[in-house]
């Protein structure tokens, strides 16, 4: 019985730590050069822009609701960066802040629906979805990339420098995780945003200033996605409409894998760092067995149903 016991408890607690384990064991016996230096690098470097906007995603559903429009917040970060060089000659650390101020704009839309008009966080992040891909495809005529080869090289680096070795994207996706574990984890601030997350009503009767709170979070999520947009359109130096709805599902995805090694199953920074290295190195150990693409993309499917199926199972039994 105490070994019952034991054992759920292990599973509970650990169960996916023990699969990430089991599948980066796997894909190093498969092909040793999956656990060289170099390729967990890649595995960080591929998987930096996805953890920037997962970090706004666990802001967002650890207040309670879920945002649909981290994507758009990410292109808008894109457009309004590579426009402001491109057509007004703006130097790099001004297009930066062009960026981020764009993509805090879907914030403040996300909290005026939610806030102001009490729309709930899913249908008015879903409404800010599909009102900022009308935009793009609006302004970009179709949805033609917008192409600026002779970005300065301040910008360019965002993508492609370095700090002694260590990619600079890598670099500005571990210092946004460490300010969200500060804030989210070890703040008043954070300890507010999880009790509304958990009992909206009793924060407030607490006397906790739930509104105000939502609008810097959603403001604060959307800002940090556009950071990813940034990096983005430095990588390949042009803004690509649309593209930022390619993370929406990991990042979702990551946060909820992710709650599973809380104790309480709450969204926590920690966790979501597990789930998005989690998902980068299925599809990178994917990538080095030779699959096709075909056989991998169902592979990476069938993993990530699991992985978020053994996530639901760890809370429903807490």
């Amino acid at each position: 019985m105490v070994g019952t016991i034991g054992l759920r408890g292990i599973f509970i607690r650990f169960g996916f730590l023990l699969v990430f384990a089991a599948f980066a064991l796997f894909f190093a016996v498969v092909n040793p050069v999956f656990a060289t230096g170099g390729n967990l690098m890649n595995i960080a470097e591929g998987s930096a822009i996805l953890l920037i906007v997962a970090l706004g995603m666990t802001l967002i559903v650890a207040t309670g609701g879920i945002d649909l429009s981290v994507g758009i917040a990410l292109d808008f970060g894109a457009a309004f960066s590579i426009v402001a060089m491109q057509s007004y000659g703006a130097d790099w650390v001004t297009a930066c802040a062009a960026g981020v101020i764009g993509g805090s704009l879907v914030g403040l839309l996300n909290a005026a629906l939610v806030v102001g008009l009490r729309v709930s966080p899913f249908m008015a992040t879903l409404g800010t979805f599909f009102i900022g891909s009308s935009v793009q495809r609006i302004f970009t005529n179709g949805g033609g990339p917008i192409s600026f080869r002779q970005m300065p090289d301040g910008f360019r680096n965002l993508a492609m420098g370095n700090v002694g070795g260590v990619p600079m994207e890598v670099v500005i996706a571990a210092i946004l995780a460490v300010i969200y574990f500060v804030v989210l984890e070890r703040s008043v601030w954070g300890r507010r945003i999880h009790a509304m997350g958990m009992q909206r009503s009793a924060a407030t009767v607490a006397g906790i200033r739930v509104n105000r709170i939502l609008i810097v979070c959603y403001v604060a999520a959307a800002a940090t996605c556009a950071v990813g947009g940034l990096i983005a359109g430095a990588s390949i130096r042009m803004f690509t409409p649309l593209s930022g709805f390619a993370y929406l599902l990991d990042a979702i995805a990551a946060v909820f894998i992710g709650a599973a090694l809380h104790p309480r199953g709450r969204p926590n920074v920690p966790g979501t760092i597990a789930g998005v290295l989690f998902l980068g190195m299925v599809v990178n150990g994917l990538n080095l067995m030779g699959l096709n693409f075909n056989t991998k993309d169902a592979l990476s499917g069938i993993i990530l149903v699991s992985a978020l199926a053994l996530a639901v199972a760890q809370r429903r039994m807490r």
